[in-house]
């Protein structure tokens, strides 16, 4: 919260007639976006954007061999660009007896979205959400079976792809409602957390390579501000202008200039839709056994 909060008097610095205001929540932990949801319905009375952003990916473990490999092969710029096959992450349940991964990245954020119905659906004029995707979204990882990834070592690739069919979903069930869907894909970002997943000499290594690969492939935003690009573009459409099977993707050229570029998505709507059924059965589960647990305190 205190890093919120120095965001909110820089943005108020600057522009002295908004109004900023932030409110805490842990999407990893149900009783958490409970509270947050209770305090933005007393907070507004609608919503037009939201972005859901929330990605992690808890403990990375990087397969050198297979990232040195992958230089040297035909896949190079798709390896680096997606990660696919060169990282696996081990995760925990949380308290809500969930996959950690798959609650914060996925579930938390539908839940938030389920409260807060009521100040996202208008008649008079669309409101819209925007997922933070990414190219990591496999669909070799995901199964209808294992929804929360809890036998395969990809969690975050497989709540990414499923964060896609959720947007095809919720465009399906909600557009006549007023609410529209779009996912988007900030690119490869270096941050801290990506400076994480591997060794300090090996990013020594590779970052010629990469920035080498920026004049062959889009994909290489690098830097947080060449990856906003894409969020900031979708606000300026109008949603229902939109094409729901399709991912918004942020791209920048070999000479820093950046663009938005677009990618149909790998799936098909019944699956998508059958996610979502899945994600209501989930739900309802979920509050059943809250109540229990309310009544017996």
């Amino acid at each position: 919260m205190s890093k919120a909060e120095a965001v909110r008097t820089a943005l108020l610095a600057s522009h002295p007639t908004a109004e900023v205001s932030t409110v805490q929540v842990d999407v990893s932990s149900l009783p958490s976006v409970f509270q947050a949801s209770k305090e933005l319905k007393q907070r507004f009375q609608r919503f037009d954007y939201v972005y859901l952003n929330a990605g992690i990916m808890p403990n990375p473990q990087l397969n050198i061999k297979a990232l040195f490999c992958g230089l040297f092969s035909r896949k190079a710029i798709h390896i680096f660009s997606t990660a696919e096959g060169v990282l696996t992450q081990s995760e925990k349940i949380t308290a809500d007896g969930l996959q950690e991964v798959f609650e914060t990245n996925v579930f938390g954020h539908f839940i938030l979205i389920r409260e807060l119905e009521s100040l996202l659906c208008h008649s008079d004029s669309p409101s819209q959400l925007i997922w933070t995707s990414s190219r990591n979204a496999v669909k070799s990882n995901f199964s209808l079976e294992d929804i929360q990834h809890s036998k395969g070592q990809e969690p975050y690739s497989s709540s990414k792809y499923a964060i896609d069919l959720l947007s095809v979903a919720l465009n399906r069930n909600f557009n006549q409602r007023g609410l529209y869907s779009s996912v988007a894909c900030p690119g490869t970002v270096l941050t801290n957390l990506t400076y994480g997943i591997m060794p300090p000499f090996v990013w020594t290594l590779i970052m010629p390579i990469i920035w080498l690969l920026r004049f062959f492939a889009n994909a290489f935003t690098l830097t947080p501000y060449n990856g906003t690009e894409v969020l900031v573009w979708l606000f300026h459409q109008k949603p229902e202008s939109l094409n729901p099977l399709v991912k918004y993707l942020s791209a920048t050229t070999g000479f820093g200039s950046n663009y938005v570029t677009s990618k149909k998505i790998d799936l098909d709507e019944d699956t998508a839709e059958k996610f979502y059924q899945n994600l209501l059965e989930l739900e309802k589960d979920i509050r059943v056994t809250i109540q229990k647990t309310k009544n017996q305190s």
